[in-house]
């Protein structure tokens, strides 16, 4: 009796993105989750300036502090966008001495933090390779990563949101003092200034005065095109709650509360201190709360999640008044924003089993999907052909006079 075939998985880190380093670690998070004996686990690292690669040495996170595409064993490799290869093509660009080698992928786990990562870019690559990944779809991704358009969906779904205003570079560089009038005049001081597509922190300011303000505009505006400016809530504590499941089968874990020295978690805070992201930053588990407001945290979580059209994990960001008067949500972090190994491992269920149940979402997300009709055939071309082209333009027949 032949074993079962192992599925294969492959994880894509690294990334043409501010959050590179953040993402090799993911990365190597999920690929030592996945169980060897049910998992064939393909590294796919994506360098800073876009080139694809695999090999075994990828799986090290040591080789990392070298230039680890000139290891041995480390080829160019690339996802083809075709359906018919369905994975990995190894030496893309082969010579006359070298081949090419397709590695079948079952399932994608992408593990690229920011642009090109959460932001619905990979998640569309896959969708037209037609293979399995884990995660949010395109447009999910896309919206939880736009920090200004997430927040206009989720306060038409009338989820509680921190008041904010946006603008875009060329408005900060054409009218600064215009700008800065508009953001006292909406929202006053204290202010937090976000790049708006950009996550783990970086570029995030607090401006309680004008001069910080537009110093962290600069900082924001080099950073990214759009930038959102929120009002601070000031006394309150930051609550997080991760959800887990696609559509009607949405579950929550365990809240927590993040102890930070500073005004919000900064990029050192979630990544320097213990080399293990959000895991190794200061919290108190679960959060202490009363049980009441646990329950609605989580019923907003669930909410907020299926108004994105959701599916696999996230952790969601809140922030409750002290006096429990008011909860808003902050931000949602898709994967691989975060994964939350942390918050499912406290309410007992181990990063094996985490990925194995992202692997099966994603599974059947995919079958899901195939049940859509795409080749739907008419005889449209082939009268366009006969007619000529400009029959195509406008609901009008021409009609040419016998005269």
């Amino acid at each position: 009796m032949s074993a079962k075939r192992k599925t294969v998985v492959g994880v894509v880190f690294g990334g043409r993105s501010v959050e590179h380093d953040v993402s090799i670690i993911t990365g190597h998070q999920v690929m030592r989750a996945f169980d060897p004996e049910r998992y064939e686990v393909v590294p796919i690292y994506i360098d800073r300036q876009g080139k694809w690669f695999t090999g075994e040495p990828l799986k090290e996170l040591k080789n990392f502090k070298d230039e680890v595409i000139s290891f041995k064993g480390v080829e160019s490799a690339i996802i083809s966008p075709s359906a018919q290869h369905h994975g990995l093509i190894v030496n893309p660009t082969s010579g006359r001495f070298e081949k090419s080698q397709i590695i079948r992928l079952d399932v994608v786990f992408p593990a690229i933090h920011g642009t090109h990562g959460e932001d619905g870019t990979i998640q569309g690559l896959l969708e037209l390779a037609d293979i399995a990944y884990v995660g949010c779809g395109v447009l999910a991704s896309a919206i939880a990563n736009d920090k200004i358009m997430g927040k206009i969906v989720l306060s038409q779904q009338g989820v509680s949101i921190v008041e904010g205003v946006s603008f875009s570079r060329a408005e900060w560089l054409e009218a600064p003092d215009k700008v800065i009038s508009h953001i006292v005049h909406e929202l006053g001081y204290p202010v937090f200034v976000k790049p708006a597509t950009l996550g783990s922190s970086i570029g995030i300011g607090k401006a309680a005065d004008e001069n910080l303000l537009r110093a962290s505009i600069e900082v924001a505006a080099n950073l990214d095109s759009r930038v959102l400016i929120e009002k601070a809530v000031e006394n309150a504590v930051e609550i997080n709650c991760a959800v887990l499941g696609s559509g009607m089968n949405i579950r929550a874990s365990v809240l927590e509360q993040p102890v930070s020295w500073d005004q919000f978690l900064t990029y050192e805070e979630k990544y320097m201190r213990g080399g293990e992201g959000m895991k190794s930053a200061e919290r108190i588990i679960p959060a202490p709360i009363s049980a009441e407001q646990t329950e609605q945290i989580k019923n907003m979580a669930i909410q907020a999640f299926r108004a994105i059209e959701g599916r696999g994990t996230a952790r969601i960001d809140f922030l409750l008044k002290t006096d429990g008067s008011q909860i808003y949500l902050n931000e949602i972090n898709t994967m691989p924003g975060s994964i939350a190994f942390y918050l499912w491992q406290d309410g007992g269920m181990s990063p094996r089993d985490l990925v194995h149940q992202l692997v099966e979402i994603a599974k059947e997300a995919h079958a899901e999907k195939r049940r859509n009709t795409y080749d739907y055939r008419t005889n449209l071309v082939e009268l366009t052909a006969q007619r000529g082209l400009k029959g195509v333009k406008g609901s009008k027949t021409s009609v040419r006079s016998t005269n």
